[in-house]
């Protein structure tokens, strides 16, 4: 009866929240796991209830198996949602042969940064298997609004794309999942833009979800997309929902944040060595009810016990591209409805072919070959549909590299596809717009180019999936006039405490630009000796400067990018002044990575 009761509350009063039975799995598997994290919140000894969460973040779209330098977690190759959908069901059975009921969740940047295979169809790939993996509730990230606030309400509500249409012919139904946004608030309504909080019974006991991105979320997406909502601080919206929730007699509480740390011990998926991070604060402000954070952002992986306000929290995170699941067993007890006892471990998606002495099997290339045995059908029949459609597209050949072009960055922050990067859109924009520099935002660069085939091409050939995939997000290219003094404060403003920057990022700099940091200055007095081709920068000429128009706009901290004058836009995107520049001569270098110099 008070289940009952509870049903009819919560509905009506909050008109956001979703309450479910969840159902029961099938046969069981053994699945490969590592040490896991355990907490026992000493509850008196009494009827219990078994659950299990199985979460993931950060999965960006990574529909086929990733690539390259990020092909293997540890050594172990990893990833691609038809292996991915395996291990799920795999972990369920296990969690089912224990007797406990199943939860999938997730926490954050499902879409967003995403490879062509999705984003060529505005991501609703990754939405339909999403569905097709069984997720059931997810906090959105601050990727779910790369294409805007109203794009982010279209993938949950479904319907076609008010441009390009229902581009796959059988139209797009959204998410089955609940996506939770409870710190992204409308200017308009003054209430969240999709439900804050979910709330799933477990054989008759209920369990809470609060979802959110981190408050920061304003300052990595592009301004344009998200004037409509404000985002909220992540503790007092968590305290704020969790309140309801216990008022609504849900006592056993799990956030779901898009917001995460690190750990030192990248040997041990499951470890947390020497952990920190910004969840540390967030996690250490939670109402003690919290007993479980499932986190993300920052494509770590770990598992810890941290410290609540007045409790202790488990607090996970899989990595990223579904190469990780955190297979989490918890249990309740009936009388308290509170967790008792919560544990958690990372299990690798693994997707490759051992040899007879533990080894994996390569190909002729160097890739690892993977393994039809753990291939999921139905997942694999959805991805093939659009990994058929975007073929022609994505195998197209546009250019040369000499060797492996790699994002890792020096210790200077400077790195050789940065570099590249920066060149491109330089030589894009030099005849149309009398480019004479262009800066490019870390961030925007989501891989590396290998120099190995990832699929028929021969060695040293880029196709457009490739370059896509390193250049995914379709931002314009914009050229404005800055006074050199102007762009010194540009630089300036990538380090923390100048300009309100709030998290030290480095941009890659086209050929000719070169100056010298001092991580000891001041803030606003670390750059010098800034030149252009050799000659000082004079603070009272003008220069034209190319970024992308997330940095234009003031993304990532840079809102003296926002001050420029007389922009002009380029035709297409920065992923077409990329493809440009590999294809306009000979086979193109890494960059040299050595334009900015870094004193102590």
């Amino acid at each position: 009866m008070r289940h009952r009761v509870l049903s009819r509350l919560v509905v009506p009063a909050l008109a956001l929240a979703v309450i479910a039975v969840i159902p029961q799995t099938s046969s069981p598997a053994a699945a490969t796991g590592l040490t896991p994290v355990s907490v026992n919140y000493g509850l008196p000894h009494g009827s219990t209830v078994k659950g299990q969460f199985l979460s993931y973040n950060d999965f960006h779209g990574a529909i086929d198996p990733p690539a390259g330098s990020g092909a293997a977690v540890n050594g172990t190759p990893a990833g691609g949602v038809e292996y991915l959908a395996t291990w799920l069901k795999k972990l369920r059975a296990e969690g089912r042969a224990d007797g406990r009921s199943t939860l999938t969740v997730g926490a954050g940047d499902l879409i967003g940064a995403t490879p062509l295979v999705s984003a060529a169809f505005h991501d609703e790939p990754t939405i339909e298997l999403m569905n097709e993996v069984g997720l059931q509730v997810s906090s959105v990230g601050n990727h779910e609004f790369d294409e805007g606030v109203d794009e982010l309400l279209r993938m949950q509500r479904g319907g076609c794309h008010p441009v390009d249409g229902c581009q796959d012919g059988d139209g797009f139904r959204g998410a089955k999942f609940t996506y939770l946004a409870a710190n992204t608030i409308s200017k308009r309504t003054k209430l969240p833009i999709l439900p804050p909080i979910d709330i799933k019974l477990v054989n008759g006991v209920p369990v809470g979800f609060v979802g959110m991105t981190l408050e920061g979320t304003p300052g990595i997406v592009n301004p344009a997309g998200i004037q409509s909502v404000t985002f909220a601080d992540e503790v007092e919206t968590a305290n704020k929902w969790g309140n309801v929730l216990k008022l609504l007699g849900v006592k056993a509480q799990v956030l779901l944040v898009h917001e995460g740390g690190g750990q030192g011990n990248t040997a041990d998926p499951s470890g947390c060595a020497n952990f920190s991070g910004p969840i540390v604060p967030i996690v250490a402000g939670l109402n003690p009810e919290f007993g479980l954070v499932v986190s993300g952002h920052t494509h770590r992986f770990y598992s810890c016990s941290l410290p609540t306000r007045g409790g202790t929290a488990v607090v996970t995170s899989a990595g990223s591209n579904g190469q990780l699941i955190t297979d989490i067993d918890y249990t309740l007890d009936k009388r308290t409805r509170k967790f008792a006892a919560i544990a958690a471990r990372n299990v690798i998606v693994e997707n490759g072919v051992r040899n007879p002495d533990g080894t994996w099997q390569t190909d002729a290339a160097g890739a690892f070959v993977k393994n039809p045995a753990t291939v999921d059908a139905n997942a694999k029949r959805v991805a093939d549909k659009y990994r058929v459609a975007v073929a022609p597209i994505a195998n197209r050949v546009v250019g040369q590299i000499t060797g492996d072009i790699v994002r890792d960055a020096r210790p200077s922050g400077e790195s050789p596809l940065g570099d590249v990067i920066a060149d491109a859109q330089l030589a894009y924009t030099r005849t149309s717009a009398s480019a004479q520099i262009a800066l490019m935002n870390p961030g925007g660069v989501r891989a590396s180019l290998a120099y190995a085939p990832s699929g028929a091409e021969a060695r040293g050939a880029v196709t457009y999936g490739e370059a896509f995939t390193v250049q995914p997000f379709n931002n314009l290219v914009v050229t404005q006039t800055f006074t050199g003094a102007q762009l010194e404060n540009v630089l300036e403003q990538q380090f923390v405490g100048f300009g309100g920057q709030t998290t030290q990022r480095i941009l890659q700099p086209s050929a000719g630009l070169t100056y010298t940091y001092s991580t000891s200055a001041a803030p606003g007095s670390k750059v010098s000796n800034l030149a252009l081709n050799g000659a000082p920068i004079d603070p009272a000429a003008t220069y034209r400067v190319t970024t992308n128009d997330f940095l234009a706009n003031g993304g990532d901290g840079f809102t003296n990018l926002s001050q420029g004058t007389n922009r002009v836009t380029a035709p297409g995107f920065d992923v077409d002044a990329l493809t440009a520049y590999l294809g306009a001569g000979a086979p193109v270098a890494p960059g040299p990575a050595n334009r900015i110099t870094l004193i102590s």
